[in-house]
């Protein structure tokens, strides 16, 4: 059964348990709802779970992980959690009675700031391949925009036909990013390639990567979920380095710093013009991206 048909057969399941519930506000059980049903979507991708029923703790202590590593904060953590122990109390028969609780899963977001969250180039091209393997020509443009543009994965998703459009026309991406900051970035042979591929199958007005019948949130989550599920397949031997959407946008920062560092700039000039590029403008922050050339002085190859 494939990934999307598991995801609807799970989603079925939630909704007979959430009719028949009565416990808490209206607005508390939707919001529980919703954080179930992108629970259900990573345990589809990542572990093909067919019956609710069968929840198991290790994918309690997979999925507080997986939240960690893609940046949301315990406190969002705890709310989804709290959800699915709701949602695992009101089911009537269920393998496992017990759920870990938090006090064993090590909520607090982990500090990143000294850790090389880079992508090697190997990695990245076994990761576009999962993606072209599975007929998801989405992903890899997605993937390629975070890689060679420096995006970060709700800039990506937020992408529309009009956007676009001026991008392939002018050969720059304009970028409304954190706290409403607007930045352009030039725009390479491949990013421009996927763009145009995107931009020829979605209808004019609409989002690129997400379906019309989808909110944003969820197709954010589908695609983490589908970067977790190969990570272990993709990564290289010798690496632990964490492996998420915005370790591209690292990626990113390491080769634009040392393309700047060859052209003569300075390393504080070559922080500003890296730090303009990401869209924050902050030095400091420039170089918890660059943490991998804190390590060897060049970037993972």
């Amino acid at each position: 059964m494939s990934t999307y048909h598991i995801y609807q057969n799970l989603l079925a399941q939630v909704e007979r348990v959430f009719r028949h519930s009565r416990q808490g506000s209206i607005q508390t059980r939707r919001r529980y709802k919703e954080a179930v049903c992108r629970f259900c979507y990573f345990l589809a991708e990542v572990y093909h779970l067919e019956r609710l029923a069968n929840i198991a703790p290790k994918h309690i202590f997979a999925y507080a992980e997986f939240l960690k590593e893609n940046g949301k904060a315990a406190s969002t953590i705890k709310t989804d959690l709290a959800a699915i122990r709701f949602f695992h109390d009101q089911m009537p028969q269920v393998k496992y009675h017990t759920l870990p609780d938090n006090s064993v899963l090590d909520l607090e977001r982990r500090s990143f700031g000294k850790v090389d969250r880079t992508w090697s180039e190997r990695e990245f091209n076994r990761m576009i391949g999962k993606a072209w393997g599975e007929g998801r020509e989405d992903y890899a443009a997605a993937l390629c925009l975070a890689r060679y543009c420096g995006l970060r994965i709700h800039e990506v998703f937020r992408l529309d036909t009009a956007a676009t459009e001026r991008a392939l026309k002018v050969g720059a991406l304009t970028v409304k990013g954190k706290g409403g900051k607007v930045r352009t970035v030039p725009l390479t042979e491949t990013p421009r390639i996927e763009l145009t591929k995107m931009l020829a199958q979605t209808r004019r007005g609409h989002k690129l990567f997400v379906p019309d019948n989808m909110p944003t949130d969820r197709a954010i989550n589908n695609f983490q979920c589908f970067i977790y599920r190969y990570r272990s397949e993709v990564q290289d031997a010798d690496s632990n380095r964490p492996m998420t959407c915005h370790g591209l946008r690292h990626t990113y920062a390491v080769e634009q710093y040392l393309a700047c560092r060859k052209q003569g700039l300075d390393e504080h000039a070559a922080c500003r013009r890296v730090s303009r590029l990401l869209g924050h403008e902050r030095e400091d922050v420039t170089r918890i991206y660059l943490a991998s050339l804190r390590k060897g002085g060049e970037s993972n190859g």
